[in-house]
């Protein structure tokens, strides 16, 4: 029996006001339909304006729906505002590109941690204490950081402090937009090692949203690439990555820096390659 996805878009278009009198609305998302199993982890790869930060908005109701439906555990969430929306916290949480920006700079660390707990109202100051301590135990920071503020901590730090608030209530999917883009090679390899093992551990699904199809390779389990608010292929990570069948897929692949100079000249006229293509055939 297949289990009910904990995350499922229907067709979904998200389309915003134009500037002008009687112009029609700019439509930045159309007829996106994708599902994200328990526990799994989906990427949803594109360049700079293809509409991907837009469509984790749209789960996460910053961005409005104008068709379609957005479902959670089958629930359909697409229109819910104010208190209901509040109350899907405990299941909806999200990794955000700039860590010290989505942390209160005002507020230490603990504080921040506490908040998601504290909103709960069922945990006694002394639970919220332990959760604090455990959460900062999970993502490798010591206990007396719940003391400090987030300027006292470098970008990876404040990314694992960031990964702890949206981890506190244990949701059931978590929309991680760039959230290692900002880090350097190795605290990038050391962020999407904690979130696998955070997976593993608490069981959550992950919505991972990206431009560097090079990242998600390994980590995610499916992906879908987005150009221009369509989605243009999908299928096993692996399989997207080694054996791109779109050209802008191409495209994304044959951009990915490696470290290797004679591999990245390659890739560099496999790019060329594909924009040909691409163009060729007015894509």
């Amino acid at each position: 029996m297949t289990s009910t996805p904990v995350l499922q878009l229907d067709h979904v278009a998200v389309r915003y006001p134009s500037r002008g009198f009687r112009k029609p609305p700019t439509t930045v998302v159309e007829d996106v339909s994708f599902h994200v199993g328990p526990a799994e982890t989906v990427a949803l790869v594109g360049e700079s304006g293809s509409g991907k930060t837009t469509i984790g908005k749209a789960v996460l109701g910053l961005a409005p729906v104008a068709a379609g439906r957005v479902l959670l555990d089958g629930r359909d969430i697409t229109a819910l505002t104010g208190r209901a929306r509040r109350l899907l916290s405990s299941d909806i949480q999200a990794i955000f590109q700039n860590p010290y920006g989505s942390l209160n700079p005002a507020l230490p660390v603990g504080r921040t941690l506490a908040e998601p707990l504290l909103s709960a109202s069922t945990l006694s100051n002394t639970e919220v204490h332990d959760r604090i301590a455990d959460l900062l135990r999970r993502v490798g920071l010591p206990e007396d950081a719940a003391g400090r503020y987030p300027a006292q901590f470098s970008g990876g730090q404040r990314q694992r402090i960031a990964i702890a608030r949206a981890v506190a209530r244990q949701p059931r999917i978590i929309v991680c937009d760039e959230p290692t883009s900002a880090l350097d090679v190795t605290t990038q390899a050391a962020a999407l090692d904690l979130l696998t093992e955070l997976q593993q551990t608490l069981g959550c699904a992950y919505l991972f949203i990206t431009h560097d199809l090079a990242v998600v390779k390994e980590f995610a389990a499916r992906t879908l690439v987005l150009q221009q608010g369509h989605i243009v292929e999908e299928g096993p990570s692996a399989e997207v990555c080694d054996r791109p069948r779109h050209a802008y897929t191409r495209r994304l692949v044959a951009a990915a820096p490696v470290p290797d100079p004679v591999l990245q000249r390659e890739r560099r006229q496999r790019r060329a390659a594909a924009e040909a293509e691409m163009e060729a055939s007015g894509r």
